[in-house]
């Protein structure tokens, strides 16, 4: 299992919980695995064409994705992972 720390914008749709435990073996995996388990989640961390939102921003073990291989990182038991979504500023 992995730990999925849900951000608070995001927990309404897991009912309320601030981190949720799944098996999934990539980043691709999990979203489809929360979406499963947590309609509408999908929907907020993807766009369209199904790649990740520019203003979400996912670690595993605080190493973000954008430096390992993206949504094809993989996972393995006792990760953690964190959605952070980006603060807009200016």
């Amino acid at each position: 299992m992995i730990k999925v720390r849900i951000p608070t914008p995001l927990r309404p749709l897991t009912k309320n919980q601030g981190e949720v435990d799944i098996a999934a073996a990539t980043i691709a995996n999990m979203v489809e695995t929360l979406e499963a388990t947590y309609p509408g989640i999908k929907a907020r961390l993807c766009d369209d064409s199904g790649e990740l939102r520019r203003f979400v921003n996912i670690y595993v073990n605080e190493e973000d994705i954008r430096f390992l291989k993206g949504k094809d990182t993989a996972l393995k038991a006792g990760d953690e992972v964190s959605i952070v979504p980006a603060i807009a500023g200016g």
